[in-house]
């Protein structure tokens, strides 16, 4: 029995390690794809699916280590906040964009910020607060930019009769 119970612990850090790994590379992806239909919302499900992936793990490896539960409890967070920001942006509430910049945002700094924390020990610091205060000023202006209203797209009409 404790055979299956390493066997299950060693698959939930394998899915969760990918999980994570595909998240930091498709965070990014998704903030730079321009925003409309095909790329970055195909990029933005599948971080949903990585981010869903990285919590369902990290609960299952706060099962086998209790001490660890607060990590789970983070997981769930950024869970949440990637979920918000979808929720957001499908229901496109009044004023829906800064809101779904800020909540996805959030949660690739909770990648972000376990990754460096798991690969720099988690005595040091700077690694757990030093996402956050680099990437809040950033995000902070992504969704003000966002709440800006936009010009309307001028149509150039040109006329071709005098040629």
């Amino acid at each position: 029995m404790a055979y299956l119970g390493e066997l299950v612990r060693i698959v939930l850090l394998v899915v969760h390690v990918a999980s994570g790994g595909i998240g930091l590379v498709l965070g990014p992806l998704a903030m730079v794809a321009p925003k409309r239909r095909g790329r970055h919302t195909r990029i933005g499900m599948a971080y949903q699916w990585a981010t869903a992936g990285l919590c369902a793990s990290a609960v299952g490896l706060a099962v086998f280590r209790p001490a660890l539960w607060w990590l789970g409890l983070i997981a769930v967070a950024t869970e949440a906040a990637a979920l918000g920001g979808l929720w957001v942006k499908r229901h496109r509430r009044p004023g829906w964009l800064p809101l779904h910049i800020s909540l996805m945002c959030s949660s690739y700094v909770s990648f972000v910020t376990a990754f460096l924390v798991v690969n720099t020990g988690l005595a040091h610091w700077p690694a757990w607060i030093a996402p956050t205060v680099v990437a809040s000023p950033l995000i902070a202006r992504a969704a003000a930019r966002a709440a800006l209203p936009r010009e309307p797209r001028r149509i150039i009409a040109v006329d071709t009769s005098t040629a």
